[in-house]
């Protein structure tokens, strides 16, 4: 006879009379009463989920086997428990306790109240307790048990048609007709949000908030800590158990204070009753690297210096060596993410770890003693990626979209490196944040940079990028003599590249000193030496800065001969920022030959080219509204300029002198269109215009003025009294155009003669005067 051993600890039984015993203490027997159970409710609302448990309530209906994966405190026996709480068919295995593959089947079995008297097996005296009833079988937590579970389950849907399974796991079962659903982190707030009603439409913040009321009723949120909670719960990337344990401290601890102390050992003390477990972050982390075999558990302490995400050849560059093939580095990573310690960015495709379990991660790789090995690996990977951003006027689009994805793990690396590396590093990251628009942090990483390693090969490239950066803030006096430097050190290096881009950052500092003619000469040479590299894209920018430069030394029709084609060779093949500069361009030459359509066109391109947080889509929308007052729609030109001059105010960057003139004098010939009340009403409501609201009224092309710039100018001429011919001439178009123009003009006025127009005209501009 086989000695029984006990259910929860193996332990052998000793024989007694009567029924065999099934436990070895009152502690295992306790534990075993609530292994198998019916779901109860739990006391504490379930907050941020009625979209999952709609989704699952309909998977469970339409099938018979759906397990929830996720990582370890993400919420998935909570979701699970709530989606069974009031089914008195559902049976509840919690399988965290239960340490081997053989003490399974008996707890299920206890489930339903099956045993082996009379003879029969476990597994039939199962099958014959269901039967063929409509029943709900929960098995709780079966990552480490998943192929023992995936060989239980299969059986019993095989034999029980009326079985419904429901599993929790932290990676999928594998089984035949399996629906797998990730149950994801809880909604987040927007970066830097503090707009109270903002912060409360997400489902972290509502929870935090629920569980924090709960440790202290006093808790509120307000203007004064609505920011530093959105910060928390981003840090927290949303996991419930994290933001529970977080939130429980509120009653000792203020928003600051919580936010200044994250880490995983401070989310401990989590309720008494729950599973070890769901007690303290770390165990919930503790418990799926237990069950990691010991090479993914290699990659998993290896890949927290990727702290920006990872794609496989990141991982590959970090991970491989040690006792790690390169080629086994792609499958582990997959089989990280299939146990939820990894995590897929569906945007991207790039792969990263959740920032709490990724600090679990980190300490297990000080612990290793590995920690300076994975570093170097890290900054020598990431020196080879950025190592063509040293002597190049720009980043090419591939590079540079690249680099910026790596922005995170190259701040980490220029943090533990030094020497001629940190300089690589730290010029990439600067390139990166001057696409972005971050212009203060990278110029006081510059400077640092200039401090620490005076003597680098890679000075000259430094300075250039420290003078264009301070030119950028309007410190040109800073700027020139760090341009000057450059240029003196790549002449006498004899670096053409180099050369190149000290010449781009002297002719800047020149512009913006009013200096234009010095500007067009350096820019001219720039121009010279890159067009020599056979690099097109890269003439192309330097072609429009030229030409940016000569429309500002009133030198327009060569401006227009300068940028020629570099618009197109810039819509095939540029970073974001640099078409948006070319068609703004574009868009201030046609304002200085009058051709206000063309104008208007490249002005809309642009915006529509630039991100919300481009310079760009602020001077393209000045743009917009220059040529809404050379058209004659006023009320539009004094709300965009003021729309516009209001971001300008908030976010400290003033447009360049030169294109502050064109503005001014648009503007002024607007307000003079209009009664100054009817000026006040239009700018107070562009002031009111925000975000993508003022981008779709700077887009939209239903205005208050029917006719486009070019048809109002030819409308203006007509009440003017010139003919076609004249029209022509002045416009410098053919007579054709012009005609082409009237039939227009006349089918949006609903005016057959010339008489009309010019009446329609005169009273177009009364109406503007007496608003």
């Amino acid at each position: 006879m086989t000695a029984r051993t006990c259910e929860i600890c193996g332990v052998a039984l000793q024989p007694r009379g009567g029924r065999p015993a099934k436990y070895c203490s009152d502690t295992c027997r306790q534990r075993g009463h609530r292994r198998h159970r019916q779901p109860v409710a739990r006391l504490e609302g379930l907050v941020g989920r009625d979209r999952d448990l709609s989704k699952l309530r309909a998977l469970v209906r339409s099938n018979r086997l759906v397990t929830l994966v996720g990582p370890g405190g993400v919420g998935k026996t909570r979701l699970v428990l709530e989606l069974v709480n009031g089914d008195a068919a559902a049976r509840l295995v919690e399988l965290d306790s239960i340490a081997d593959a053989e003490h399974l089947l008996p707890a299920v079995a206890a489930a339903f109240g099956a045993d082996e008297r009379g003879g029969v097996t476990m597994i039939d005296a199962l099958v014959r307790a269901t039967g063929e009833r409509r029943v709900l079988l929960v098995l709780d937590n079966c990552e480490h048990l998943a192929e023992p579970c995936a060989l239980l389950v299969d059986e019993l849907l095989k034999r029980c048609p009326g079985l419904r399974i429901v599993t929790t796991s932290r990676e999928a079962l594998r089984v035949p007709g399996e629906v797998v659903y990730r149950v994801g982190a809880l909604s987040l707030p927007a970066p830097n949000a503090e707009d109270r009603a903002e912060l409360l439409r997400s489902e972290a913040v509502q929870l935090f908030l629920d569980r924090a009321r709960a440790a202290d009723p006093d808790v509120e949120l307000t203007d004064e800590n609505a920011l530093v909670l959105g910060w928390i719960c981003r840090r927290l990337d949303g996991l419930p158990l994290a933001i529970e344990l977080a939130a429980r401290r509120a009653g000792a601890l203020s928003f600051d204070q919580i936010l200044g102390g994250l880490h995983v050992q401070l989310l401990t003390d989590g309720a008494r009753t729950a599973p070890a477990r769901h007690r303290e972050l770390a165990a919930a982390i503790e418990w799926s690297d237990r069950l990691l075999d010991p090479a993914e558990r290699v990659v998993f302490r290896r890949l927290a210096v990727l702290a920006g995400g990872f794609d496989l050849a990141g991982a590959t560059a970090v991970c491989a060596g040690e006792g790690i093939e390169a080629d086994a580095v792609a499958r582990l990573v997959c089989n990280l993410e299939a146990k939820s310690l990894v995590v897929r960015m569906r945007d991207t495709g790039r792969f990263r770890q959740l920032n709490v379990i990724r600090a679990y991660a980190f300490d297990r790789l000080v612990e290793s003693g590995e920690l300076t090995m994975v570093q170097n690996r890290a900054v020598d990977w990431l020196v080879r990626l950025a190592g063509p951003v040293c002597g190049t006027l720009v980043l090419g689009e591939e590079l540079g979209r690249e680099l910026c994805r790596e922005q995170e793990n190259l701040a980490a690396a220029v943090a533990c490196t030094s020497g001629e590396p940190e300089v690589v590093l730290a010029v990439a990251l600067v390139r990166c944040w001057y696409r972005q628009g971050q212009i203060t942090p990278a110029r006081q990483l510059i400077a640092e940079v200039l401090e620490r390693v005076p003597d680098s090969e890679s000075r000259g490239d430094v300075l250039s990028l420290s003078a264009v950066l301070a030119c950028l803030q309007g410190e040109h006096e800073t700027g020139a003599p760090l341009a000057e430097e450059a240029v003196r050190l790549a002449r006498g290096r004899g670096c053409p590249d180099g050369l190149a881009n000290a010449l781009d950052a002297r002719a800047l500092a020149l512009l913006c000193s009013g200096e234009h003619t010095a500007a067009v000469a350096s820019y001219r040479e720039c121009l010279e030496i890159v067009e020599s590299r056979g690099r097109p894209v890269d003439a192309a920018i330097a072609r429009n800065r030229l030409s940016w430069a000569l429309v500002q030394s009133g030198e327009v029709a060569a401006a227009a001969e300068v940028l020629a084609d570099a618009v197109e060779v810039l819509r095939a093949d540029a970073t974001p920022q640099h078409l948006p500069a070319a068609l703004h361009t574009e868009g201030a030459i046609r304002l200085g030959t009058g051709e206000w359509d063309v104008a208007e066109a490249a002005f809309t391109e642009a915006l529509r080219a630039s991100t919300l947080s481009s310079p760009f889509s602020l001077y393209s929308m000045e743009g917009l509204a220059v040529t809404a007052a050379a058209s004659g729609d006023a009320r539009r030109a004094l709300r965009l300029a003021a729309a516009v001059a209001r971001v300008r105010e908030t976010s400290q960057r003033p447009p360049e002198v030169y294109w502050r003139r064109v503005v001014g004098d648009a503007i002024t010939q607007a307000r003079g269109r209009l009664s100054s009340s009817a000026v006040t009403a239009a700018e107070t409501s562009g002031r009111r215009l925000r975000g993508e609201e003022l981008v779709a009224y700077a887009l939209n092309s239903d205005r208050d003025g029917p006719l486009s710039p070019r048809e109002f100018e030819i409308a203006r001429l007509v009440a003017a009294g010139r003919t076609n011919r004249e029209i022509a001439a002045r416009l410098a178009v053919s007579t054709g155009t012009v005609a082409t123009h009237l039939n227009s003009i006349r089918d949006k006025l609903g005016l057959r003669t010339r008489t009309r127009i010019a009446l329609w005209v005169k009273e177009s501009a009364f109406r503007d005067v007496t608003a």
